[in-house]
């Protein structure tokens, strides 16, 4: 009769070896961001791996609302910091199938590092306006941020343009934050694109001439201000406005809410109103392209985009979505239709002419 033990052996040797390999294999695993959800790089039915600049919890109802909808569940990796570097890393490998950052000029960063494909979508071309999305299809506004005018509530003013903010009036009336933040930033490169650099580098001396304050601190911090009487006048974004308004009443950010009213600036030149952007693209290597691609699409549907609305008080990128009531007070947003790329080729021109005007000294 045969021996069972050379049997038992091969098990256990197979059994060691199926061990040794597991262990191996969490050894090698690559670490992911602490809190975030761990994504599979191989192309799993139902998935979709989102690599974000953002805050997940301002975009989780959205991500929500798409797994309820299509059953495809959204792991997310937040990087504030080092995109581009993850990317590189990963390479071929990367387990990223959508990239979304805020600023037009982080994610055309990314699309020209060649992390990102073209996409071919009737319903991305259809809801996005050709000025806030890439002509070859690498990357798509999601929603707009408006650079827009701070203004105490008594004060008798209607209209602005943007190059008003340098007008000798409003000597020792305005607040800003820092010119080096990509907010004023993005906003000062599209006054190089529509007025030239010398225009506008005389036009930010009369805007430091203007200063009631260092140019510091946040956005909200202008409507502070102006409720303290150290200003009048200043630039900021209008989402933070619907935060304010929004929060808890008699709390101090209410009352720097209450305390102004919005009006949209243009540019003097025919112009609308500047804005900046969430925006996002299909990573080169997405391992889960199809859903990528069915992510972006249900982002700029009806019910995202009205999500967006409310949740952030962000304006849509789609026309005729229902506004957040605040927002909605703030009356028309005309776009400005200079090409979003056209303002970020600027980018470096308006940092340098920040420095040379000692803006923020």
């Amino acid at each position: 009769m045969p021996s069972r033990f050379p049997r038992t052996s091969s098990l256990l040797a197979a059994a060691c070896a199926a061990l040794l390999l597991a262990a191996c294999g969490k050894q090698a695993a690559p670490a992911q961001e602490a809190g975030a959800a761990t994504p599979q790089a191989d192309a799993a039915a139902g998935a979709v791996n989102l690599y974000t600049t953002r805050e997940p919890g301002l975009i989780q109802p959205l991500l929500d609302a798409f797994t309820r909808d299509t059953g495809i569940t959204v792991s997310t990796v937040l990087l504030k910091d080092g995109l581009m570097e993850r990317l590189k890393a990963e390479g071929e490998r990367s387990a990223a199938d959508v990239l979304m950052t805020v600023d037009t000029g982080n994610l055309l960063d990314v699309v020209e590092a060649g992390h990102t494909q073209a996409v071919d979508s009737d319903v991305l071309e259809s809801a996005i306006p050709a000025h806030l999305r890439g002509a070859d299809g690498h990357w798509f506004a999601l929603s707009l941020r408006d650079r827009v005018l701070y203004a105490h509530r008594d004060l008798a003013l209607e209209s602005f343009a943007y190059e008003d903010l340098a007008d000798p009036k409003w000597k020792g009336r305005v607040c800003i934050r820092s010119g080096q933040h990509p907010y004023n930033t993005s906003l000062f490169a599209a006054m190089i694109a529509h007025n030239g650099e010398e225009a506008t580098e005389t036009w930010l001396r009369g805007v430091k001439a203007n200063l009631a304050r260092k140019a510091a601190g946040g956005d909200r911090d202008v409507a502070r201000d102006i409720l303290a009487g150290i200003c009048d006048i200043g630039l900021a974004n209008a989402y933070y406005v619907g935060r304010m308004k929004n929060a808890e009443p008699g709390s101090e950010q209410h009352q720097w809410g209450e305390a102004i009213k919005v009006i949209r600036p243009v540019f003097a030149d025919g112009g609308g109103t500047h804005v900046n952007i969430s925006g996002a693209a299909i990573a080169r290597h997405a391992p889960n392209r199809d859903n990528a691609v069915r992510l972006l699409e249900y982002l700029v549907s009806d019910e995202a985009q009205s999500l967006y609305a409310r949740a952030n008080y962000e304006y849509p990128v789609k026309a005729g979505v229902e506004l957040d009531p605040v927002v909605a007070s703030f009356g028309e947003l005309r776009v400005d239709p200079l090409p979003l790329t056209e303002v970020v080729r600027h980018r470096r021109q308006a940092s340098e002419l920040v420095d040379k005007v000692g803006f923020d000294n």
